[in-house]
């Protein structure tokens, strides 16, 4: 059974592509698919193998919304443990090549954390 990181993260990654879809006219398909058949955790993982970005990744990068990337998720703290430290590196040196202050978001996000994330401290 997920536990409720797992389950929060990719509730955030399905309505983030909703998100992408309204504020910037993208429509992430192959990333929806995945997190059908995968599960967030499971196809963010797949999509921090390796060195390349993802096309996605990309189209964020141009659009100025690094913010609502995979990387970035997977870097803020409430779902880090989920994540090994390779995924983790590799979240934050693609962030930071596209010019993304990986440091500024994550003090940012710790200052307005979920609910759902006092209950579990």
């Amino acid at each position: 059974m997920p536990s409720e990181a797992e389950l929060r993260f990719h509730d955030d990654m399905r309505k983030g592509a909703e998100r992408l879809k309204r504020e910037i006219g993208y429509n992430p398909m192959r990333f929806i698919r995945m997190l059908g058949e995968l599960g967030g955790v499971i196809a963010a993982k797949q999509l921090l193998r390796g060195g390349n970005a993802s096309d996605g990744f990309t189209t964020l990068w141009e659009a100025g919304r690094l913010e609502l990337s995979v990387e970035a998720f997977v870097l803020l703290p409430w779902y880090q443990h989920l994540f090994d430290d390779s995924h983790l590196e590799t979240a934050r040196y693609r962030l930071s090549e596209h010019g993304f202050d990986v440091d500024r978001f994550l003090r940012r996000a710790q200052e307005e954390p979920p609910a759902w994330t006092a209950a579990s401290t």
